[in-house]
């Protein structure tokens, strides 16, 4: 059972210098809650603490360190120790190192490694930044049709320590391409003399080294798959997605959309890591993008400063209704951002979305106008038609503000952006726009403004 190794036990076996005990410590303890030990020590300290790891739990906890950890730990390790952690880690998880430090680094990492691990991570590097074959691994059991389930077995236990899962077999022919997918619950009970040929699924579901990997690994969690098989052009299988990597790729993605829809541009450092320039720089384009917009909105008020003159009391609205309106089209752009981030929505479902929106809206702007205006007439008795022209303007409000923001991400999509952008601050900006024309405009019909 592993242990909770504290930051101050950790530190006392270091003052004491007692290596068997701080060796022994380490062990048991999780590589994640040991690579978030030392992130929290100074540098000489960390690099005492990962000195002292056995050689896998050091590949195991190195891959779990920030990249500024290992940029460290790569350049105060000698040549010796810097082969052994890159022999020892997994080929995706060497590239995904290798993409975060400076070239000189790179270089040196490069040079440790043996000459087929140097090739096999250099083909790596040539895949497309969020393509599949970025992600995924070469270490993978791969079997042959005409093998028995005694000798498929005996294969893995000769291969199975150098595959990342052993869970799901692969077989492949003479050439390399895929032929079907067998797991080891099925090969464990069936017969010695059973043919993989005869146990195998050959319908297999797979993703190519080019795709996109956000949506293999949809595919991955749809299908409820510990591992995907990553083919070639020619369909030879050249590596897998596993879970894990999966869920890696989940959160990046679920981070960048959740800073694009609070207008920020995407940083691939925790924040307590990221400069203040950096942030500041992070968060002042679309700043600037949404204060020129958020002019309309002045530009508007403008044109209809005659209607204030006539009316004061119109003014005292308008924040009612470009709040309502903003958060009315948030909500449904929220929901349809998600929607499409999960699957559940795509661009050919764009009627249906419209659809539903609309009569969302004209739901949720009947009850809102409903009780302004009972609320206007109680508070302001006889002014009916200005309650009348704020209730009405509050229903095109929501109207236009839900049907818009569930109509933008799927706009964006079409148009190859990021539906993320179009969330919160740019929607309210639009709406408001929007609810400021819808306002006056019906002012201007019901009331004597002249």
């Amino acid at each position: 059972m592993k242990q909770n190794l504290t930051l101050e036990a950790l530190r006392q076996l270091l003052e004491r210098r007692d290596m068997c005990a701080l060796r022994d410590a380490l062990t048991q303890t999780h590589p994640a809650d040991l690579a978030e030990l030392l992130d929290e020590l100074d540098r000489p300290e960390m690099l005492a603490v990962f000195r002292a790891l056995p050689k896998e739990l050091a590949a195991e906890v190195f891959s779990d360190l920030p990249p500024e950890d290992q940029q460290a730990l790569i350049q105060a390790a000698t040549d010796q120790e810097l082969s052994a952690i890159v022999e020892e880690l997994w080929v995706d998880d060497a590239v995904d190192l290798l993409e975060e430090l400076p070239a000189g680094v790179v270089k040196r990492v490069l040079q440790a490694a043996r000459p087929d691990t140097r090739q096999l991570i250099n083909q790596f590097l040539h895949y497309p930044e969020n393509s599949v074959g970025s992600i995924m691994t070469a270490e993978f059991t791969d079997l042959k049709r005409d093998m028995t389930v005694a000798q498929a077995i005996a294969h893995i236990r000769r291969t199975g320590a150098d595959s990342e899962s052993i869970y799901t077999c692969y077989v492949t022919d003479a050439a390399r391409r895929l032929e079907g997918v067998v797991t080891i619950r099925e090969l464990l009970l069936a017969g010695d003399q059973a043919l993989v040929a005869d146990l195998m699924e050959r319908d297999v579901i797979i993703a190519g080294t080019g795709e996109d990997r956000e949506e293999a690994v949809a595919r991955l969690m749809k299908y409820d798959f510990l591992s995907l098989p990553v083919v070639d052009r020619e369909g030879r299988l050249v590596g897998i997605v596993t879970v894990d990597d999966g869920m890696d790729v989940l959160e990046e993605e679920a981070t960048e959309d959740f800073e694009k829809m609070a207008a920020m541009a995407p940083s691939e450092r925790p924040y307590l890591k990221t400069g203040v320039f950096t942030l500041a720089r992070h968060r002042i384009v679309w700043l600037l993008v949404l204060m020129i917009s958020g002019m309309i909105t002045g530009g508007i008020l403008g044109r209809y400063e005659a209607a204030f003159s006539a009316m004061p009391l119109l003014v005292t609205f308008i924040p009612m209704l470009t709040d309502t309106g903003g958060n009315a089209g948030s909500q449904s752009s929220t929901l349809v951002i998600r929607g499409m981030a999960v699957g559940e929505i795509r661009l050919r479902d764009f009627a249906r979305v419209f659809w539903k929106e609309l009569r969302v809206s004209m739901l949720v702007g009947a009850a809102l106008s409903t009780v302004n205006y009972v609320r206007l007439i109680l508070t302001y008795p006889g002014q009916t038609a200005t309650a009348l022209t704020v209730a009405a303007a509050l229903f095109v409000t929501v109207l236009l503000a839900k049907t818009v923001g569930g109509v933008l991400p799927m706009a964006a999509k079409f148009f190859k952006a990021d539906p993320a952008i179009m969330a919160a601050p740019l929607i309210t900006t639009i709406v408001d726009a929007i609810s400021l024309v819808v306002y006056f405009n019906i002012a201007s019909a019901l009331l004597p403004l002249a």
